[in-house]
């Protein structure tokens, strides 16, 4: 059994950063490709971010390249989201989530993963 913890949300001006965390247990968190996610109120839940095992391999959606960078810790079993220069159009919970294979092969859609955390509020004022 895999359990995935976000925090670091908040409210935040327009400009302003924050640093998500994802803590996991269980399944060996080292070895899969993670990932982050958003959604917003009556929209789908889309990714933002993904990394490989190793962290040498990343992913970044259109929206938040050059703003936003994810990174892990696997001695800690921990995986970040740094997110800077933000937006009132990044308003969402943000979910980090493990993915279901340990090859970086398809990162980018909710099928490719398999274990999710609670979520985070992230709420960005103009």
């Amino acid at each position: 059994q895999v359990h995935l913890v976000e925090s670091g949300g908040g409210l935040v001006q327009a400009g302003g950063s924050l640093r998500l965390s994802c803590a996991g247990s269980g399944r060996t968190f080292s070895t899969y490709v993670m990932g982050w996610f958003r959604q917003a109120p009556g929209k789908e839940r889309d990714v933002v971010a993904a990394i490989s095992w190793r962290g040498q391999n990343t992913y970044y959606a259109d929206s938040v390249k050059g703003r936003f960078t994810i990174s892990r810790d696997n001695a800690k079993n921990t995986m970040y989201l740094q997110m800077n220069s933000l937006k009132p159009e990044d308003t969402a919970v943000y979910y980090c989530a493990q993915g279901r294979t340990t090859g970086w092969g398809t990162y980018s859609t909710v099928g490719d993963y398999d274990y999710w955390g609670q979520g985070t509020q992230v709420t960005v004022s103009s």
